[in-house]
């Protein structure tokens, strides 16, 4: 028996006729199709007139889920994935079927279609040429924090999707960590009628928001920063006696080495001075 093949399907993030010619055929064709939430699917497919089964996958059952697709393909049925808006394995669980595909030599086929990161991208008017898509961040407010700071510095534009209940606190801790004048751009309910950009400063975004009831899926687009990471100076994990031994090595005499140190460290001679009194020059 022929094996079969998966098909993840790029399905639209509002308007339905950004839905693509080839994903219609592929719906239409397939024997079964797999949706991130087959109540939110079977709008999409009854619109277009495609009537199949639909089993759903997602992040609470893609064990089980992914070992009945694996099951229908090597019985050689044609099996479509869908996410609720755009393309499956961003953000949502459909990379972890692709990566089961590869492992057992299934063979699977990538049906493009829009996503809502590129297309706020696009419409933020921030810069294009280097990006990172950053999904969700992390629900535990340590860890939120913790990934905003090693992103800081970083001069590309960073992107972002929220939920309308937590748009705000994550607003609220990116000032926190890249500064209240860092630009950015909400980009809000996508290709549907209430589609919206706000554009300025987070301490702006945040004050607006304050000001209105939030709805609906939210995209952030962050530009890149302009300031350079702070440069981490060699001595900065040296204790005072390896501080001191480094400038000892080069020649210098302790108490030259000393007056460095103060330099340095922003200390008062006196201070080296008396941290380092006993200090043996042979390292006895």
């Amino acid at each position: 028996m022929t094996a079969g093949k998966l098909f993840l399907c790029g399905t639209p993030i509002g308007n339905l006729e950004d839905i693509t010619y080839r994903a219609l055929e592929t719906l239409k064709n397939v024997d079964v199709i797999y949706a991130e939430d087959t109540r939110h699917s079977i709008r999409l497919l009854t619109h277009f007139g495609i009537s199949k089964p639909l089993y759903s996958y997602h992040e609470h059952n893609k064990r089980q889920a992914a070992g009945e697709i694996l099951s229908k393909l090597r019985n050689g049925e044609r099996v479509a994935l869908v996410t609720d808006a755009g393309m499956p394995g961003i953000s949502d669980p459909g990379a972890d079927i692709v990566a089961a595909c590869i492992d057992a030599e299934m063979a699977f086929e990538i049906i493009p279609g829009v996503t809502a990161f590129t297309t706020a991208l696009v419409g933020s008017g921030l810069d294009t040429t280097h990006f990172a898509f950053e999904g969700f961040l992390e629900r535990d407010k340590k860890v939120r924090i913790e990934r905003l700071e090693a992103l800081k510095y970083q001069q590309h534009t960073l992107i972002f999707y929220e939920s309308p209940h937590r748009i705000k606190e994550t607003l609220k801790a990116m000032a926190a960590v890249f500064g209240t004048n860092r630009r950015a751009v909400l980009a809000k309910e996508l290709t549907k009628r209430y589609e919206n950009y706000y554009r300025g400063t987070l301490e702006a975004l945040i004050g607006q928001l304050n000001e209105e009831t939030v709805r609906g899926e939210w995209v952030i687009v962050i530009a890149g920063s302009e300031e350079a990471p702070p440069v981490n100076a060699f001595y900065d994990h040296l204790s005072l006696e390896e501080h001191l031994r480094h400038y000892l090595m080069t020649g210098m005499t302790k108490k030259d080495a000393m007056k460095q140190m103060a330099i340095d460290l922003k200390m008062k001679k006196s201070e080296i001075y008396n941290a380092l009194i006993d200090f043996d020059i042979d390292g006895n």
